[in-house]
C-alpha cells in the first residue's frame, strides 16, 4: 500500500509543546513557539488592507438575483465610519450597546464593524431565540443582560419578538421593511429605521475621538453560551482576545498568510466558530468571505454545493454532518469535486466528531481529483476563549485528536477525583476572557486559584511516552457518572461510538444509567433518513415511521451490535428508547446549533428514563439487544 500524499500546506505553532509534570499529577503543556505580535484592535486590519488591496472584496452575498453582491476593504471601511458615527449620535455605549437578532449577513458585518470602530460593543444573537423559541426565554434574559440601546434584524419576521422583549423606546433598525414596521404590527409607533439611516451618518470628530479611545482591552462583543440547564451567559470579547487568537491561528495554519484565503462558509456568527474564528480569519489576513446561505441539511445543502461549485476556497469549514453531505454529493458531481479541491489547503470541522467513513470518503474524492489528500485541522476551543486553544495540524490526525497548544496558550491538566480520574483542561492565555458580562460569580466560579478558565472538558495524552502526538478528547466532565456498581461510564466517547455505529439514522444519543445496574441510551432519530428508510412521505409522522418494521430492525440490529461489541459494564448498552419527539430549544434540551444536552434531557424526559429501566409497554418505543 502506497503512502499517502497531501497537498502541502505550511503549519507551525502547535507541532510541538513542552511539558511539566507537578507532583500532584497536574500537567503543564506550553507550545515550544512564541505568540508574535498582533494588533491592539480588530478594525486595524480593516484599516489595513484597505490600504493595501482597496478593491479587493472582503464580503460577498448573493443577491436575489443569484449574483454576488460584494464589498471590498475600501468600501467596508467608509460604510463602517458612517455607521459607527450613527451609533455615536444615539448615545450609544458599553452599558447601551447593540443587539443583532439576525443571521449573517451584508448589514450584520456592516454594523458589527462600525460598532467595533466607535467602541461600541454588539451582542450577535441566535435568530433561533426570536424566531423558533415559543416563550423567547433567552431572548429575554439576554436583553436583561446587554440592556440594548439599538437592535437590528432583517426584516419584520422579527418584530413580535422585539416588541415582546425589548423596552418600547429602544430604537430598531431593519435592512428591508422599515416604514411597514413602524406603521403597522406589533412595532407600529417604535422608532424604526431603515438601515440606510445608518449609513447616511457623517463621521466626525467625535467619531475620531471615540476610535482613538479603542485599545486591547475595549469590548469588541457580547457572545452568548448556548444555555442548556442554565440562562445563557455574556462572554465578554475584548479586541485583545480576538487579534491575539487571530495570531494563534496564524501561527498555526501559516498557509493562510501566504496567501489571501477565500472561505465560503454558513457558520453563524452568533457563534465564536463563525463570528471570531472565520470573520476574523478573513479579516486578519486580507482575505474574503463568501456568505453561504445553505446549510448542513438534506434541503439547505443545495445552497452550499451551488456555492462550492462556482468558488473554490483555500480552506474550508464545517460540521461533519455538512462534510458528510458535501462527501456524498461529490460522488455523482466532479464539478463540485474539483471546484473544492482546486486550492483548497485544508479541511477544518468542529461541533463533533467526524465519522472515519465520511474521512475516508474525503480523502479518496481529493486523489481522484487532484492526486492529493487534504489535512483535516482539528482542535478545541469555546466561546471564553475566542476560540482555538488546541490544534492538531499534522496529516496524522484523527477524529477525537484535539493537537497542542496554540502560542501564548498555556493548557493545565487536572485530574478530577469525581470522575475516576479524568483530567479536565484548564486554559490560561491572552485569547481568555476576562468574564461573564454582568456575573462576577459565575466569573469567579468559571476561573481556578491560578487563573485558569475551567473548561469541564477532559482530554488524555494520546501517548504519555510521546507528547508531540498531542491530546486526544475524553468527553465532557460534568456528564459521566457510576452505575450502581461502582463502575465509572465515560460518556462523551460511548456517545461518540453510538452515534457512528447508528449512522446515518441516529442523530444523537443521551446516555442513560446512573446509579443504575447498566448503560442505556435514548437516542434522537434523523427524522429524513427515517423516513426515506420507510419508504414514507416527507410530513409522515414520525412515531409512525420509527414503528415501520424497516426501521425498527435497523434499531434492533444498532441495539444488538452495541451488545455485542461491549468490552465491559460501562461500555454495554442494554437498553434503547428511539425519541419520537425533537429536543426542545426552550427547555435548553438543544442548543440553536444543534448541539445535545445531556443533563437538560435527562431532566426533561425522566419518565421516559424511568420507563426505559422498567422495560415495560410504557415504553412503546423501547428496543432490547438480543443478548444470545
Amino acid at each position: 500500500m502506497s503512502t499517502p500524499v497531501y497537498r502541502a500546506a505550511t503549519v507551525g505553532g502547535c507541532v510541538s509543546a513542552t511539558m511539566e509534570e507537578r507532583a500532584d499529577g497536574t500537567l503543564i503543556l506550553r507550545s515550544t513557539e512564541p505568540l508574535r505580535w498582533f494588533p491592539d484592535r480588530l478594525t486595524d486590519c480593516l484599516e489595513q488592507w484597505a490600504a493595501e488591496a482597496p478593491d479587493r472584496t472582503l464580503v460577498a452575498r448573493r443577491g436575489q438575483d443569484g449574483q454576488w453582491v460584494r464589498i471590498s476593504y475600501a468600501q467596508m471601511l467608509q460604510r463602517a465610519q458612517a455607521v459607527g458615527q450613527a451609533l455615536l449620535d444615539m448615545g450609544l455605549s458599553v452599558e447601551r450597546p447593540v443587539a443583532i437578532l439576525s443571521d449573517n449577513d451584508l448589514e450584520h458585518l456592516t454594523l458589527a464593524l462600525g460598532a467595533m470602530w466607535a467602541g461600541v460593543p454588539f451582542a450577535p444573537i441566535s435568530s433561533a431565540y426570536s424566531l423558533i423559541s415559543q416563550d423567547y426565554g433567552k431572548l429575554r434574559h439576554i436583553a436583561g443582560v446587554v440592556t440594548p440601546g439599538l437592535v437590528f434584524a432583517s426584516d419584520a419576521r422579527y418584530a413580535k419578538a422585539i416588541a415582546t422583549v425589548m423596552p418600547a423606546d429602544v430604537p430598531v433598525v431593519f435592512t428591508e421593511g422599515a416604514a411597514e414596521a413602524a406603521a403597522d404590527g406589533p412595532l407600529a409607533g417604535r422608532r424604526v429605521l431603515g438601515f440606510d439611516a445608518l449609513l447616511a451618518a457623517t463621521p466626525g470628530a467625535s467619531l475620531a475621538a471615540a476610535h482613538a479611545q479603542v485599545g486591547p482591552d475595549t469590548i469588541a462583543k457580547f457572545l452568548f453560551t448556548s444555555g442548556s440547564t442554565k440562562a445563557p451567559k455574556g462572554v465578554v470579547n475584548t479586541h485583545r482576545m480576538i487579534c491575539a487568537n487571530q495570531q494563534q491561528v496564524r501561527q498555526c495554519m501559516a498557509f493562510l498568510a501566504e496567501e489571501p484565503p477565500v472561505l465560503i462558509d454558513w457558520l453563524p456568527w452568533n457563534h465564536t466558530f463563525g463570528g471570531n474564528h472565520n470573520v476574523g480569519i478573513t479579516l486578519y489576513n486580507g482575505g474574503t468571505l463568501y456568505i453561504d446561505d445553505g446549510k448542513p441539511t438534506p434541503k439547505g445543502i443545495a445552497q452550499t454545493l451551488a456555492n462550492l461549485r462556482e468558488i473554490a476556497p483555500t480552506v474550508y469549514f464545517n460540521v461533519p454532518k455538512g462534510f458528510e453531505e458535501i462527501a456524498t454529493a461529490m460522488d455523482t458531481d466532479p464539478v463540485l469535486r474539483d471546484s473544492l479541491f482546486k486550492r483548497c489547503k485544508a479541511f477544518m470541522f468542529a461541533g463533533a466528531g467526524l465519522s472515519q467513513a465520511v474521512w475516508d470518503k474525503l480523502d479518496a474524492h481529493g486523489e481522484a481529483a487532484v492526486g492529493e489528500r487534504l489535512r483535516m485541522v482539528t482542535g478545541l476551543g469555546m466561546t471564553e476563549t475566542a476560540p482555538a486553544c488546541m490544534f492538531a495540524v499534522g496529516t496524522d490526525t484523527k477524529s477525537g485528536h484535539i493537537g497542542l497548544p496554540v502560542p501564548g496558550v498555556e493548557v493545565k491538566l487536572v485530574k478530577d477525583a469525581s470522575t475516576g480520574g479524568k483530567l479536565e483542561i484548564r486554559f490560561k492565555g491572552p485569547n481568555v476572557m476576562p468574564g461573564y458580562w454582568r456575573a462576577p460569580g459565575q466569573t469567579a466560579d468559571a476561573f481556578d486559584s491560578e487563573g485558569f478558565y475551567r473548561t469541564g472538558d477532559a482530554g488524555r495524552l494520546i501517548d504519555p511516552h510521546d507528547l508531540q502526538k498531542g491530546v486526544f478528547f475524553d468527553g465532557r466532565t460534568a456528564e459521566d457518572f457510576k452505575l450502581s456498581s461502582g463502575t465509572f461510564v465515560s460518556v462523551g466517547p460511548l456517545r461518540a461510538k453510538i452515534i457512528a455505529a447508528g449512522d446515518p439514522l441516529v442523530q444523537d444519543a443521551v446516555i442513560t444509567g446512573l446509579n443504575r445496574d447498566d448503560v442505556g441510551a435514548m437516542l434522537f432519530p434523523r427524522a429524513d433518513e427515517c423516513r426515506k428508510l420507510a419508504g414514507a412521505a416527507e410530513d409522515a409522522p414520525l412515531p409512525d415511521v420509527l414503528h415501520h418494521p424497516a426501521v425498527r430492525a435497523r434499531f434492533q440490529a444498532l441495539a444488538d451490535v452495541l451488545w455485542r461489541d461491549a468490552t465491559g459494564s460501562a461500555s454495554r448498552v442494554a437498553r434503547l428508547h428511539v425519541l419520537a419527539e425533537p429536543p426542545s430549544i426552550d427547555k435548553g434540551e438543544v442548543t440553536d446549533k444543534g448541539s445535545i444536552n445531556q443533563r437538560a434531557v435527562l431532566q426533561h424526559r425522566d419518565a421516559l428514563v424511568q420507563a426505559l429501566y422498567e422495560g415495560t409497554e410504557a415504553d412503546p418505543f423501547l428496543i432490547l439487544p438480543n443478548q444470545a
